[in-house]
């Protein structure tokens, strides 16, 4: 039996996919999936809405950041799209009127639902550390889990693993208090 080399997949691939999947290239594979079931779209709105007053206006909060729902983020031949993602304004001054982002955000958040969950976990988890992304944060609606990630000497260190809770602080926004337990409605 002989191997047959398949094509890596391209930006053009990526764009042929029909709506509303959402398309993502790792390591030269397309990977599409439908847009995300309601705990998955409420966790991740109200975790946004969570984050967006204190760090994006500076309203109860320190500010310094630019925050962004399902950013497009080129990193080479890899194109992932994140449900939240966030630069420090010190990196990003301003927002790019772009269609996509080449600078790595500082933070990346995964909202992970049955059929993303191995993808999050393993192609775009070594892609999210190769680029240099400092904070990776899993939020799991189903099993009512919040893992905060650290990147360190290159390789994902776990912080924290937090289950149920109903406030946590953690980082890189620990600054403030966050009512995870409205997520798992």
């Amino acid at each position: 039996m002989v191997a047959v080399a398949q094509r890596r997949a391209t930006y053009d691939d990526l764009v042929r996919a029909p709506w509303p999947l959402v398309a993502e290239i790792v390591d030269g594979v397309l990977y599409t999936n439908p847009r995300p079931a309601s705990p998955h779209a409420n966790a991740s709105y109200l975790l946004g809405g969570d984050l967006s007053g204190p760090f994006y206006r500076g309203r109860g909060g320190p500010g310094g950041w630019i925050l962004l729902f399902e950013p497009e983020l080129h990193f080479g031949e890899d194109v992932v799209v994140p449900d939240l993602a966030g630069w420090r304004r010190e990196r990003m001054p301003k927002l790019p009127a772009t269609a996509f982002f080449t600078l790595a955000p500082d933070w990346v958040c995964e909202v992970l639902s049955p059929s993303t969950e191995k993808l999050d976990r393993t192609g775009k988890m070594d892609v999210y550390a190769r680029e240099g992304v400092h904070h990776l944060w899993f939020v799991d609606p189903i099993a009512h889990t919040l893992e905060v990630h650290r990147l360190q000497n290159g390789l994902w260190l776990r912080v924290a693993t937090y289950c149920d809770e109903a406030t946590v602080r953690a980082e890189p926004f620990d600054a403030i208090e966050l009512d995870v337990a409205a997520f798992w409605v």
